[in-house]
This record gives structure tokens, sequence and C-alpha cells, in this order.
């Protein structure tokens, strides 16, 4: 399957994603939010896959919303010369495209790592912070850009920036709307790391090489652990780590984890 504003590259084990509209920063419009879905539920879906890039074109992670598309998405897809008098509902418009694609980023069972190249905009800045590796290169920006225009923010942003950032630096970046520099984003806790411009990509290859040769079953259950401890108390989450210990138990890898280790010879993990 091919996708004009989305490209889906699969080589050893690894789905590469590119938002795909360099002309425009990879802002996005219908199609754009459509393919990406696609894309990444075509990931998901495939037991060959076991690790994910999702990256941007050109000089761009992603600018966030296309301001001036008028492609007849609802909410923030697309917004055409009519929406700055509310002609259109902007929630509608997220709960059909934006919140399916950040829920499926975040629930992928297998490792994502994003790499922002550029700037990273609004939801674009959210889909950067859904990776569960996130990689920015040195001229990587991140904007809250939304009450600029009189919104607030979306696609996960209320959600990821407390938690990754902290209280304080949340209603900052969202309510003053500054750009920030990867080198900040890196001290803010909102990225992993920071590379030279020309690594980024290498870097991002490597480290989706590295966890593609895992236990990539036991990666899914970490996220699952992960995704809902801020809202479990300990004890809570200490029984869904039992839970999903005992699933973890019951795969091939942690059988080839402990004969390899016993035998003092490198793991062959095949991802079940």
């Amino acid at each position: 399957m091919e996708f004009t504003l989305v490209r889906y590259e699969l080589s050893e084990h690894i789905a590469t994603i590119t938002l795909n509209r360099p002309e425009v920063l990879n802002a996005i419009n219908e199609a754009l939010i459509t393919g990406l879905l696609e894309a990444v539920r075509r990931a998901a879906g495939d037991d060959t896959v076991r690790a994910v890039v999702l990256t941007g074109s050109g000089r761009g992670f992603c600018a966030g919303a296309d301001l001036a598309a008028n492609s007849g998405a609802s909410g923030t897809a697309a917004r055409g010369p009519g929406i700055a008098g509310g002609g259109r509902d902007l929630g509608a418009g997220l709960r059909s495209h934006y919140h399916p694609t950040i829920l499926a980023i975040r629930e992928m069972p297998k490792p994502v790592i994003t790499a922002v190249n550029g700037v990273a905009a609004g939801a674009g800045m959210s889909f950067a912070l859904s990776g569960d590796v996130v990689l920015a290169a040195q001229s990587a920006t991140f904007l809250q850009a939304f009450s600029r225009i009189g919104l607030i923010p979306d696609v996960g942003s209320t959600w990821f920036l407390p938690r990754m950032a902290g209280d304080v630096r949340a209603r900052a970046l969202t309510i003053l709307a500054d750009r920030i520099g990867a080198e900040d984003a890196l001290r803010y806790g909102l990225v992993w790391k920071v590379l030279p411009d020309d690594q980024l990509l290498a870097e991002a290859s490597a480290t989706a090489a590295r966890l593609a040769a895992m236990p990539t079953r036991a990666y899914a259950l970490i996220k699952q652990a992960l995704n809902g401890s801020s809202e479990r108390s300990l004890a809570e989450q200490l029984e869904v780590e039992a839970q999903l210990q005992s699933a973890a138990g019951r795969t091939e890898d942690f059988v080839e984890g402990v004969s390899a280790f016993l035998q003092k010879r490198p793991p062959a993990f095949k991802g079940r």
C-alpha cells in the first residue's frame, strides 16, 4: 500500500513512517492524518514489524494543522476560510481524525521512535511526544501554538506535557506559546537525545534495529504497564505488574533470554 502524503517503508523488521508534505513542513490536512492512521495501523497489525520510526520529510517534522486547508474534514484537520467564525465543530474533527491516530501510536504493541527534524508545532508536537523514544535534531523546535489563534492544546498535549515536563512548565509552554529549541526540550524532559542534524536518522535507524532484535512482546507489555500507571494507585499498579509479568513469563523470548544468559551466549529473540 502506498500513501501519497505518508510514506511507509519496511526493512529488516523496521517500519519507517514519513510524513510527506515537505512544501508546508508536513502540515496536517485530512489526507495526511488519514494516511498516518492507516500506516500506524498497518505497522501495528504486521507481525514482521518489530520497531517503528516516525519522522518528517524535508525541513520539518510537522507544523501542526494546515490552517489554509479546506479539504472538507471537520475539526483541526482542516480549517477553511470560514473557520475563524466558528463554522466548524473542532472537537468533532479531533474525535474522528486525531484521537484514533494518537491512541494508535501510543498503544502500538511495538516500540515507536519519533525522529524530530525541524519544527514540531501544535498537533505535530503531540505526535513527536507520543513516541516511546523521542530523538531530536539540534535544529528541532517545539511549539504549543494553540493559544496564538484562540484555541486550547489538543491531540493529547494537555496529557503529555504535565507528565513529561511538570505542571509549571506545561502551563507556561501552553499559555505563553513560546517556541523552544531542542536543548530546552531535552532539559525539560520532552526528548531522550539531541543529535546533530545529519546524524538524526542514522541514530533513529540504529535504535530501531537494536529494539527490533530485542524481545518485542515484552516491550508491548511494558508499554501497557506504563500507559495507565499515572491513573493507578501503587497497589493497583503492583497487581498490573504481576498480571503482565505472568504474561511475559509465558513467552518464548523469556525462555530464550534465560537460556542465553545461562549458556553465556547472545539471545536470539523472535518477538513471541
